[in-house]
């Protein structure tokens, strides 16, 4: 069955050291609960909000490089709907007028492009933040309320319904998030900086949204769930109901939570504390000029300058900006072979690194120690398998990789008698695998396997190979006997 996958993403400006209508401090992560507050994002009464002139300025920015079209004045609007989190109990945000109309992401799925369109993009404050004592919603006898969050600045980004799978989703959320990243304005990688809400309907069906999932993994795990419960329900004979589910990351299910609203239940109006303000159109055109290099013109200089493929190009850009960055910093360090430091970036040490969680790059590994890993395989003090053991040591420990190989006994064995004999005693006990290797060639690999698991694979693989290929030369000129 067919789907149609919309999605709503909410992305903190966390580049600002302020709220968005307040001086309090939006650096709320990790504070005592209820500190980072005053009258203005509390709402109490009398108190006055006034526009952060940067958080206007970055989302002029997100605009342009999501290439749409800037509102010529700055409209807020109140959207009014009664919860615990927002303590006016209406929100600061943009409706009739949005900061942002239309735009695209061009995304890859399976070597196909797609453009998915961008429908509009808010400026709007974030509410305050719900804790459950046991973590979940449905388990936790009560719930508390920390408006630390509340009045932080967030982008509603909202697209069109032009997705049909989830990897489509997952792909369209690392290309924004590599925009983002880039453009200097959102942390994607702290807790809560980038949420998900998806919209999913089947075959036509009514629209189901799936609030507040934290991660992209988890939406394409979501929208996935999703898909299948739907068609499961219509292939049964049932309707689905319009509603808001909530995404369960420890069950893999979702939930139901309420009706879902239309936009008349939220009663919009104008703010009358923030009037319009105009736009200048030479605001706009400056900050166009001033825009970085971005993902898409990232990845073509990365093939262009390095000569890497462009496969590998695209996983260094879009996975993270701090990815890419890391390459290009081990590159400065280690010039020789561009293509080989990235293929064991992407995949050697980005396996062992959590799901979208790249914080030990720069802390635990460093350029430098790839650059020295690089050098080792140059000098023939470790294999390439050494090396992809190495990658696990590093992330995990952040040890300097020299040391890493005399301490875990790796360094690559070269002394040709030494391996001599190694072979020979191979030879011996596998009297069998060596007829077999003389009537067929593609049985020396065998033989070469056992030495390197003697040698707990330290012996230089060609090297080996070479050996092994000699004394199958002497057993066949008789020069060498088989037990």
């Amino acid at each position: 069955m067919k789907a149609r996958i919309g999605l709503e993403i909410h992305v903190q400006l966390t580049s600002l050291k302020t709220k968005l209508f307040c001086r309090c401090s939006a650096d709320y992560r990790g504070a005592p609960p209820n500190t980072h507050v005053c009258p203005v994002c509390l709402g109490l009464p009398g108190a006055l909000p006034v526009v952060n002139r940067k958080a206007v300025e970055h989302a002029i920015a997100v605009c342009l490089a999501l290439n749409g079209e800037v509102a010529d004045e700055l409209v807020f609007e109140r959207k009014h709907y009664f919860y615990p989190d927002l303590p006016k109990n209406y929100q600061i945000t943009q409706y009739s007028k949005p900061i942002c109309r239309g735009g695209y992401v061009e995304i890859e799925v399976r070597g196909r492009a797609k453009r998915v369109r961008i429908r509009r993009i808010n400026l709007e404050e974030d509410p305050g933040r719900l804790v459950y004592p046991t973590g979940s919603p449905l388990t936790s006898p009560y719930s508390l309320v920390d408006y630390n969050r509340s009045g932080v600045a967030l982008l509603e980004i909202v697209t069109e319904p032009d997705m049909e799978e989830p990897e489509e989703a997952a792909a369209f959320l690392e290309k924004l998030r590599s925009i983002l990243e880039h453009l200097g304005v959102c942390d994607c990688g702290l807790e809560g900086a980038m949420r998900v809400d998806a919209n999913v309907s089947v075959e036509g069906g009514e629209r189901v949204e799936v609030k507040n999932i934290g991660s992209v993994s988890e939406v394409e795990r979501a929208l996935r769930y999703e898909i299948v419960r739907q068609a499961s329900l219509l292939r049964q004979g049932g309707r689905v109901r319009r509603e808001t589910r909530h995404w369960d990351p420890a069950r893999k299910v979702t939930v139901p939570a309420r009706a879902k609203e239309y936009e008349e239940d939220y009663r919009y109006m104008p703010d009358p504390n923030l009037p319009p303000v105009p736009i200048p159109a030479e605001l706009v055109e400056k900050i166009r000029a001033q825009l970085p290099e971005l993902p898409d013109e990232r990845v073509k200089r990365l093939v262009s300058e390095y000569g890497i493929d462009r496969r590998t190009a695209r996983v260094l850009v879009y996975t993270a900006k701090a990815l890419a960055d890391f390459f290009e910093d081990v590159v400065r360090l280690y010039p020789r072979d561009p293509q080989r430091t990235a293929n064991y970036i992407v995949n050697d040490l980005l396996g062992w690194l959590k799901d979208e969680d790249l914080k030990p790059l720069y802390t635990r590994v460093r350029p430098e120690h790839v650059a020295k890993v690089m050098r080792m395989l140059d000098e023939g003090l470790i294999s390439i398998r050494q090396a992809k053991e190495l990658a696990e040591h590093i992330v995990k420990h952040g040890a300097d990789p020299a040391d890493l190989v005399e301490k875990l006994g790796m360094r690559r064995i070269a002394d040709e008698e030494r391996l001599r004999r190694v072979v020979e005693e191979v030879f011996r006990e596998n009297p069998k695998a060596v007829r077999d290797a003389l009537r067929k060639p593609k049985a020396v690999n065998f033989l070469v396997g056992m030495v390197m698991r003697k040698t707990r694979g330290q012996a230089d693989p060609q090297l080996t190979r070479r050996l092994v290929e000699e004394m199958l030369e002497a057993v066949r000129e008789g020069r060498l006997s088989l037990p």
